[in-house]
């Protein structure tokens, strides 16, 4: 088990915690596997937010190019992709405390060391535990899409988030986003194309195909096979 590092403690402003949210949280009761990953594992991987800064030596002991997952629902598809590139940093940010405590139990049974997650809103732990243009690539994949339309102010993807996650990313750094909700795919799209600072790595107006990195999760899998579609969108930050 790593030993706790000192770091800078992070004050989050109140009208962060009075903003609009873009997330709805839910629990049930805990396996007993999720349990164990809790009490045996957890103070491996979950990093200590808002009390922290990130510092990625600290937390990794190296530095290396580093991946940012917002709402990783179980984690099984971040487990795999940590496991298929050992020199890479994970970090999953998750607000439901069954999907938290899986990944732990998933992660420590296997002693995956370049992973770590965070129970938080990945807006607040955006602005206030990362520091600017660390992340070579932050993931969205399959977010809430809130279908109804007084309900898409809660989406994730907007303007001035992706101006957020501009300033998190490195130059060349990409935003990688998948969704199997075709009208939230539009919307992101819309919005993606016109986000300052990013290029469509797909070329202008176009979907990416599913790059061989994502996992297919079993949702993804049973969709393909009803003949639903997911889109894949990915954008490197030019500037």
């Amino acid at each position: 088990m790593s030993e706790p590092v000192a770091v800078t403690s992070v004050e989050v402003p109140e009208e962060h915690k009075r903003r609009i949210l873009t997330f709805m949280k839910r629990s049930s009761a805990f396996t007993t596997s999720q349990k164990q990953g809790l009490e045996q594992y957890g103070s491996r991987y979950l990093l200590n937010f808002p009390d922290q800064k990130f510092n990625q030596e600290a937390v990794f002991g190296r530095l290396a190019p580093l991946t940012v997952e917002i709402g990783f629902g179980m984690g099984y598809s971040l487990i795999e992709m940590a496991k298929a590139v050992p020199e890479r940093d994970f970090i999953g940010i998750e607000i439901h405390p069954n999907g938290l405590a899986q990944i732990c139990y998933e992660a420590g049974s296997i002693s995956l060391p370049n992973l770590r997650v965070m129970d938080a809103d990945a807006l607040l732990a955006l602005e206030h535990y990362f520091p600017d243009a660390c992340m070579d690539t932050v993931q969205l994949y399959f977010a809430d899409p809130w279908p109804k339309k007084k309900h898409h102010k809660r989406r994730f993807v907007q303007t001035h988030i992706m101006q957020l996650i501009r300033r998190k990313l490195k130059t060349g750094g990409v935003f990688h986003a998948a969704t199997d909700w075709q009208p939230y795919a539009e919307w992101m799209l819309e919005i993606l194309e016109f986000a300052e600072g990013f290029e469509n790595m797909a070329g202008p107006g176009q979907y990416a195909e599913r790059p061989a990195f994502r996992p297919l999760t079993k949702f993804e899998n049973r969709g393909n096979l009803l003949g639903h579609g997911v889109w894949d969108l990915l954008y490197r930050k030019v500037r």
